[in-house]
């Protein structure tokens, strides 16, 4: 790749890290949804194999958690929103109030950058001739007032990404039948968490065979437990 065409390509890094970053909540929503409802049915299927316990249980953990990470998401999601919209009408303010100061500290801050005095002046012009305010809310906050994050769109997508997930496990052990469900139905959590957990690792640049690992034994383990705590209660009648 030449020098130009990489330079040409640099405006998208931005557009391409936030498509990643979205790519990499939905695996990890996803991932929660096969985790939390696989563990509710595999549960349930400890006491009992019938279909409308288990119908139950599923839609009830499908739905629970889908409404639980939409409204966390969007709390979370809302309270950052309101402090990045704070702070850029702060950062507005110290603009209009002392242009000149504010100017002289981006001028400093990019001389902590490494520029000299020389340079961080020149470039600190030409950002303030072009757009005073993103100039100072990229430098100082690293806030970028175009790509403020809507909590709306954060819900929605972690409420789908959960019902994605977790609808795997839950056709598993209703269509399966009654003699193998347990473990069609592990069988098919392993391989989705496979999947999510090397998916993951890829976006995060982690190493994946480590990461997949580690989400193998977690869901394995959660699994597990759940089965054994519905096996003991179903024995003990309670």
């Amino acid at each position: 790749m030449t020098t130009v065409e990489r330079h040409a390509d640099e405006p998208h890094e931005g557009v391409r890290s936030g498509r990643l970053n979205w790519l990499r909540a939905g695996v990890l929503g996803a991932n929660d949804g096969i985790v939390s409802v696989a563990a509710v049915v595999v549960g349930v299927a400890g006491a009992t194999t019938a279909t409308g316990p288990l119908l139950t249980a599923g839609t009830a953990a499908l739905a629970g958690g889908a409404i639980s990470m939409a409204l966390g998401e969007y709390v979370s999601v809302s309270s950052q929103r309101d402090s990045e919209r704070a702070l850029i009408e702060l950062e507005r303010s110290e603009l209009r109030d002392d242009p000149e100061g504010e100017f002289e500290e981006l001028v400093e801050l990019w001389q902590a950058k490494g520029l000299q005095e020389s340079t961080a002046r020149q470039v600190a012009r030409e950002l303030t001739d072009r757009d005073v305010l993103a100039a100072h809310l990229d430098v100082e906050l690293g806030i970028d007032e175009q790509e403020v994050t809507n909590p709306w769109h954060a819900a929605l997508a972690s409420a789908v990404s959960f019902l994605v997930g977790g609808a795997l496990p839950f056709l598993a052990i209703l269509l399966a039948p009654n003699a193998v469900r347990v473990l069609v139905t592990v069988v098919v959590v392993l391989l989705a968490l496979g999947i999510t957990g090397a998916l993951g690792a890829r976006l995060g640049h982690a190493r994946v065979l480590r990461a997949t690992i580690r989400v193998l034994i977690g869901g394995a383990a959660a699994l597990a437990i759940t089965y054994g705590l519905g096996a003991l209660l179903g024995t003990t009648g309670i």
